[in-house]
C-alpha cells in the first residue's frame, strides 16, 4: 500500500502523531511519502531524518499557517506534481492548511483515496479566533467533508465533538487514538528539582505544564487556579515553547509569580515527568493530549480538564482526576483532591494509568487501527 501524508502543522503533538505513524506504517511494510513543512519547529529536520534512515521519502514543502493565496496555489501546485509522481493510494491530511491544500490535490488530480485528521477543527477554537474567521474555516471544512472518504479522530470524545458539529458526517468518521511508546517513559532517571525549577521550594508540591505557551492549552486557567483556597504551597513549572510573557504578567497581578518557573522546550521531558508530583492538562481543546499518556507511562499522577481525549483516558479515582468543568475553580478542586490523595491511593491511580496506557493507546495500535482505514476505503 503506498501512502502519502501531508502536515503543515509539524510543532507538539501533531508533529508526534505524523513521526510516529509514519515509521511505524514503514515498519509494516508500507510505501510511505511525507510532505511537510519546517518553519514551525526549528527541531523537527532531526525527525526528518529519522524517517529518511527508516525508508520514507520525505519531501520538504513550507505551507504556512495563515492564508496566503499566492503561496498556497505554489503549494497546491507542488503537491498536484508529487501526487502525479508517486501515485499514492492514499492522501492522508493533517490538520486544516494541509487538510485544505492536500484534498484539493487529490481532488484536482483524482488521484488518492483521502484521508484527514484534523487534529481538532479551527473553528471550533473559539478563544483563538473571532466569528468571522471561524465562519470561513467552517465553510471551508463543510465544503471538503463532501470529499472526504474518512474522517480520523484521534479519541472516542472528539468524534462525539464532531458529531455536535453539524460538518462532518458521522458515517464516514471512525476513531485511532493516539498511541505513544512507554519505555522512554517507564525508564527515565528523575531529574533534581533545582536543575528543573530553581529556588521553588524543594519540599513543596511541584506540579509540570507540559506543552505550547498559548492561550489553548490554558496556562492562564491554572494561574488563576492557584489562587483558589487550598492550593497554597502549590508550585508550577510551565515547560514548552512559546511566549510566557504574557502568563509572566499575570502570575504577577495574582500574586502567585514567586511559585511558577516557564523553562521553555525541553528535550527530556520523560526526566521531567518523573520528577514532578503531578503533570496538569489546563487546556481548553484537545484531541488527545500526547502528554497525558506520556505521563500515565512515566507513573505521573495527572489533574485534568474534561477536554477531548482526557476524557476518554483519565477516570476520577481510577487513572487520574478530572475536573468537573473547564475552569480555574473546577480546576482547583480536581488539583485539592490529587493533592489529598495518600501514597497508597496515588499509587494505585498511577498503577492503573499505566496499565490504560499499554491497553489502549500503544503506537502498534494506533499504527494498526490506522491500516484497518486505509484497507477499509480501498
Amino acid at each position: 500500500m503506498r501512502v502519502l501524508h501531508v502536515m503543515e502543522c509539524t510543532i507538539g503533538g501533531t508533529r508526534r502523531h505524523l513521526v510516529d505513524l509514519a515509521l511505524g506504517q514503514r515498519a509494516a511494510g508500507l510505501e510511505v511519502d511525507v510532505v511537510a513543512s519546517t518553519l514551525r519547529d526549528p527541531d523537527f529536520p532531526p525527525d526528518l531524518e529519522r524517517l529518511r534512515d527508516a525508508g520514507v521519502r520525505v519531501h520538504v514543502l513550507d505551507m504556512v499557517r495563515a492564508p496566503s493565496p499566492l503561496l498556497d496555489l505554489r503549494h497546491l501546485a507542488a503537491l498536484k506534481a508529487l501526487l502525479r509522481e508517486r501515485r499514492p493510494e492514499v492522501m492522508h491530511a493533517h490538520s486544516s492548511k494541509a487538510g485544505v491544500l492536500g484534498r484539493q490535490a487529490s481532488l484536482s488530480t483524482g488521484i488518492g483515496r483521502r484521508i484527514y485528521t484534523p487534529h481538532t477543527f479551527a473553528f471550533l477554537f473559539r478563544a483563538l479566533f473571532g466569528p468571522a474567521k471561524r465562519a470561513v474555516y467552517r465553510g471551508l471544512e463543510s465544503h471538503f467533508a463532501k470529499h472526504t472518504d474518512r474522517f480520523v479522530a484521534v479519541a472516542a470524545s472528539e468524534a462525539e465533538t464532531w458529531a455536535t458539529s453539524g460538518v462532518v458526517p458521522a458515517e464516514r468518521v471512525r476513531v485511532v487514538p493516539n498511541g505513544i511508546d512507554a519505555a522512554p517513559f517507564a525508564s527515565a532517571e528523575p531529574l533534581e528539582r533545582d536543575e528543573l525549577a530553581p529556588g521553588l521550594d524543594p519540599h513543596a508540591p511541584l506540579i509540570a505544564v507540559v506543552g505550547l505557551v498559548y492561550a489553548a492549552k490554558g496556562q492562564d486557567l491554572l494561574l488563576r487556579a492557584l489562587t483558589e483556597p487550598g492550593l497554597e504551597r502549590a508550585q508550577v513549572v510551565f515547560v514548552g515553547p512559546g511566549d510566557s510573557k504574557p502568563f509572566q504578567g499575570q502570575a504577577r497581578e495574582l500574586g502567585v509569580q514567586e511559585r511558577i518557573r516557564f523553562v521553555g522546550a525541553r528535550r527530556d521531558v520523560p526526566r521531567v515527568l518523573r520528577t514532578v508530583d503531578a503533570l496538569c492538562l489546563p487546556s481548553r481543546w484537545e484531541g488527545m493530549p500526547y502528554v497525558v499518556l506520556e505521563a500515565f507511562a512515566a507513573g505521573c499522577p495527572v489533574v485534568a480538564h474534561p477536554v477531548d481525549g482526557a476524557r476518554d483516558a483519565v477516570v476520577p479515582g481510577e487513572t487520574g482526576w478530572l475536573a468537573e468543568a473547564i475552569g480555574p475553580a473546577p480546576l482547583a478542586a480536581a488539583l485539592r483532591s490529587m493533592l489529598a490523595a495518600d501514597r497508597k491511593e496515588a499509587t494505585a491511580v498511577t498503577e492503573r494509568a499505566r496499565a490504560c496506557q499499554e491497553e489502549h493507546f500503544s503506537v502498534d495500535s494506533m499504527v494498526a487501527g490506522m491500516t484497518r482505514v486505509y484497507e477499509e476505503v480501498l
